[in-house]
């Protein structure tokens, strides 16, 4: 959640002394209402963003796809200067997590060593996890 503050002077017209007049905006990553926050994956913003740890995400297709080693080796010098930029996809169905995108920011985090991911994470049925294992 971030918040800004701006202060412009103005001055009335009956006399010359200045008053400051305030203008404030907040604006959150996961389109929760300032000063809220809001549960993964529900409420009226959609998706939430969290950050996940890499052994609580199961790869079901991790083993069928091999990841391009040039691809994973510029994340993992974009992430090292500026972090992750764009969170991975993960469905939770039942309380487990399930990434099927984002194979190679998930390599890369992992062949740095990094704890946790940021994940966008959207609940999903036991029939939609299904359709994404087809």
């Amino acid at each position: 959640m971030a918040s800004f503050m701006l202060q412009l002077p103005t001055t009335t017209t009956t006399t010359t002394t200045s008053r400051w007049r305030s203008f404030s905006a907040s604006a959150s990553s996961n389109g929760a209402a300032p000063g809220q926050s809001q549960s993964v994956g529900q409420g009226k913003g959609g998706p939430g963003v969290v950050e996940l740890p890499l052994d609580k995400i199961r790869r079901p297709l991790m083993r069928t796809r091999a990841n391009d080693p040039v691809k994973v080796k510029d994340l993992m010098d974009s992430i090292q200067e500026i972090g992750l930029q764009v969170p991975i996809d993960v469905l939770e169905v039942d309380g487990v997590y399930y990434g099927f995108s984002g194979c190679h920011r998930y390599e890369a985090h992992q062949r740095l060593g990094l704890p946790t991911i940021r994940c966008k994470v959207r609940k999903a049925t036991k029939e939609t996890l299904r359709h994404h294992l087809r």
